[in-house]
């Protein structure tokens, strides 16, 4: 067989050349020996919106307390994994009826402070959950009296220390953190009602909800002292959160809601009723679909 001349095998060599360049660039962004650059990936989001299971840490407000029968709890209308249909849970919105029965837990205790949060972060980490829900601080506030409220360095370490447990065992979970409600909006509304306030006697939050009457200006002091320390608990949080990529503060959304009456559990004139709790899960729902954190 008669060999290609030399003129031949340089153009046969050139067209070959262009077919390979053109099927390294088109083959799946690789780098081809030739120097081809590589197409970058794409990292994978820091938030996503649609988590697929959810642990919920924290309080009463977050077991439910006092939404459906005086001074127990009720976790089924929990904002943050509950099932009752009216309240619509943050659970329910983000995984349906069934995936929130099956990928939602609750390991908020009745009475909790901050220092309790890492124990129960630590459970919740066990679950390896995509979100973790925070709603925990007004028992640091709501103590026996101003004096025996939680320092703020202490809610500070505690709270970095929660943060901690969860990445150390879990560190693609996100995480929402509530505010901290206005306890003293929580006073103004629910004096209105001689029930809550013979409740309220039993021990509910005497720092701030104490002789509720009373509009001395030592009262007025006492009640000025503790709503300033749920500010300063509150830019703890905002402040904290920002530190970690994966974790969104709702910017005082629960703080700032104007909760009324029929906000209010009618047995405490306190704690969310129902419709308090329907209107947390709103927030929160806001808060972790949005396209990005809130300011």
């Amino acid at each position: 067989m008669r060999k290609p001349s030399s003129r031949a095998r340089a153009g046969l060599a050139v067209v070959t050349a262009a077919v390979l360049g053109v099927a390294g660039c088109d083959a799946g962004g690789g780098s081809s020996p030739g120097g081809t650059k590589a197409r970058a990936a794409r990292p994978a989001p820091l938030w996503n919106p649609r988590p697929d299971s959810i642990a919920a840490v924290g309080d009463s407000i977050t077991r439910g307390f006092d939404a459906c029968t005086v001074l127990s709890d009720c976790p089924e209308v929990s904002w943050a994994t509950g099932s009752d249909a009216k309240v619509d849970s943050l659970a329910v919105r983000l995984l349906g009826v069934a995936g929130a029965a099956e990928r939602s837990w609750n390991y908020a205790v009745t009475g909790a402070r901050m220092a309790d949060l890492p124990d129960q972060m630590s459970q919740a980490a066990g679950r390896g959950p995509q979100l973790v829900t925070v709603m925990v601080g007004a028992n640091d506030a709501c103590r026996s009296s101003a004096r025996a409220m939680t320092s703020v360095s202490d809610f500070r370490a505690d709270f970095e220390e929660a943060l901690h447990t969860l990445r150390a065992a879990s560190p693609r979970t996100q995480v929402y953190v509530a505010s901290v409600p206005n306890l003293k909006r929580l006073w103004s509304q629910g004096r209105t009602n001689p029930l809550g306030k013979e409740v309220w006697k039993l021990g509910i939050c005497p720092s701030m909800l104490s002789d509720a009457d009373d509009l001395t200006g030592a009262a007025t002091l006492r009640r000025e002292k503790v709503q300033q320390r749920v500010v300063e608990y509150n830019r703890v949080l905002k402040e904290v959160c920002a530190k970690d990529s994966r974790c969104r503060f709702d910017g005082g959304a629960v703080y700032d809601y104007r909760f009324g009456t029929d906000q209010l559990s009618h047995w405490d004139w306190f704690h969310p009723s129902k419709d308090g709790q329907a209107r947390l899960a709103a927030i929160a729902y806001r808060t972790i679909t949005a396209a990005g954190p809130v300011a």
